[in-house]
C-alpha cells in the first residue's frame, strides 16, 4: 500500500487590528479614564469643552464602546424614544434633529416612534419602557393621548415636548401659545385689519385651543367679535385643508375677512395657494399669517410672515429634561416655556 504525503500547509499569521482600549481615548483626550468614562455614560458633570474633546478622540480613535457588556452591567439600553403623531408634518423634523443632537452628546441613540397619535400605538411604545428596552422617552402625542397614560407619570421615566398639561405632573418643555397667537393677531390688527379669520387643526390638540383663545381674547380685547364664520376647523394640518379652508372663506363674498391667522405654516401656505386660485392677491387682498416658521415659510412667494418656534431648542430642551430625570430620579424636574417670535416678511 502506498500513502501519499500531502504537502505540509504555510503557516498562516493573522493580523489583528490593535484593541482601542478607554485608555487609549483617555491619553488621545488629555483626560482622566474616570472623564471619559463620565462622558460615555451619559453624566452630565463634564465641562462642554471637555466633553467635545472626548467625543472627538473617540471618534478620531475609532473607540467602540461595548454596549451589550456596559448595558448588562448597568441594565441601561442606552436608547431614547421620539414619540412622533405625524411624521408628515415638517415641524417634527427640526424637534428630531434637537432631540438627537443631544441625545448623541450624552452617549444615547433615538429611536424615533410614529405613533399616528393613536394612544394603542403610544402605549405599545411606552412597553418598551417598561420592559427595560429603552431608558426613557419624550413625547410630542396630543395632550389628549398623554392623559391615558398619566399613571405611568411617575412610574415611567418620560417627558412631554410642545404638547403638555402643567397640572399633569410630567416635566415639559413648549412655548405660551395663547400669548404667541395673540401677538400674531394683534399684528394684523396693527395693519388696520379687523375682519380676521382663523383656521385651526386643535381637534384634540391643547395648543389649537390655546391658540384659538389668544385669536378670540385678542379680538375682544380690541372690541370686535369674532366672527364664527370666520373660524374654521379642519382636520389636518397639511397643505390641501389650508387651501380648501381658504375657498371656503372667499364663498363669504363682501363679508370674507381681510387677513387670515393659520395655526401652521403648512396651512397658512396651504391657504395662500388656495386665494390665488379664487383670483386674490396675497398681501393686496388678503394677508396670510402662519405658526412654527418651518423652513420652506421664507421660500415661497411672498414669504410667509409667522410666529416662530424654537424647533430645534425645543427638542434639546426636552432631551436635556429627560436626562436629568434620568440621572437623578428623584430630581425636581420643572415644566419649560420657550419664547416665540413674529417673523415679519410679506405675506402679512
Amino acid at each position: 500500500m502506498t500513502f501519499c504525503r500531502l504537502p505540509r500547509p504555510h503557516a498562516v499569521t493573522l493580523h489583528y487590528a490593535d484593541e482601542i482600549s478607554i485608555f487609549d481615548v483617555a491619553i488621545k483626550a488629555g483626560v482622566s479614564v474616570a472623564t471619559v468614562s463620565r462622558v460615555l455614560n451619559g453624566h452630565t458633570n463634564v465641562r462642554e469643552p471637555t466633553r467635545d474633546k472626548v467625543l472627538a478622540a473617540v471618534a478620531a480613535s475609532g473607540y467602540r464602546v461595548n454596549e451589550l457588556a456596559r448595558n448588562l452591567r448597568t441594565a441601561e439600553s442606552r436608547l431614547l424614544l421620539a414619540m412622533v403623531p405625524d411624521f408628515g408634518n415638517p415641524f417634527y423634523s427640526a424637534i428630531v434633529r434637537g432631540i438627537d443632537s443631544v441625545a448623541r452628546q450624552n452617549g444615547y441613540f433615538m429611536l424615533l416612534c410614529d405613533t399616528g397619535a393613536d394612544p394603542g400605538r403610544e402605549r405599545s411604545y411606552f412597553d418598551l419602557l417598561r420592559g427595560r428596552r429603552a431608558d426613557g422617552a419624550i413625547c410630542l402625542d396630543p395632550a389628549t393621548v398623554q392623559a391615558a397614560l398619566a399613571e405611568h407619570v411617575s412610574t415611567l421615566p418620560w417627558v412631554a415636548c410642545c404638547e403638555f398639561d402643567p397640572t399633569a405632573g410630567v416635566p415639559y418643555v413648549g412655548i405660551d401659545n395663547h400669548l404667541a397667537a395673540g401677538d400674531a393677531v394683534r399684528h394684523l390688527l396693527g395693519q388696520g385689519h379687523t375682519r380676521i379669520a382663523l383656521i385651526n387643526a386643535g381637534h384634540g390638540y391643547l395648543y389649537g385651543r390655546q391658540r384659538a383663545e389668544g385669536y378670540r381674547d385678542a379680538l375682544s380685547a380690541a372690541g370686535i367679535d369674532a366672527d364664527p364664520a370666520w373660524q374654521i376647523d379642519v382636520d389636518t394640518l397639511d397643505y390641501v385643508a389650508g387651501e380648501e379652508a381658504a375657498k371656503g372663506l372667499t364663498r363669504l363674498g363682501r363679508h370674507r375677512p381681510t387677513a387670515v391667522f393659520a395655526v401652521s405654516d403648512t396651512l397658512a401656505i396651504g391657504v395662500i395657494k388656495g386665494m390665488r386660485g379664487e383670483g386674490l392677491r396675497v398681501p393686496d387682498d388678503v394677508a396670510v399669517m402662519g405658526f412654527d416658521d418651518i423652513a420652506v415659510a421664507a421660500q415661497i412667494d411672498p414669504p410667509l410672515t409667522t410666529v416662530a418656534q424654537p424647533m430645534r431648542e425645543l427638542g434639546e430642551t426636552a432631551a436635556r429634561l429627560l436626562l436629568k430625570r434620568l440621572h437623578d430620579p428623584q430630581a425636581e424636574v420643572p415644566g419649560v416655556l420657550l419664547p416665540h417670535k413674529l417673523m415679519l416678511r410679506r405675506s402679512a
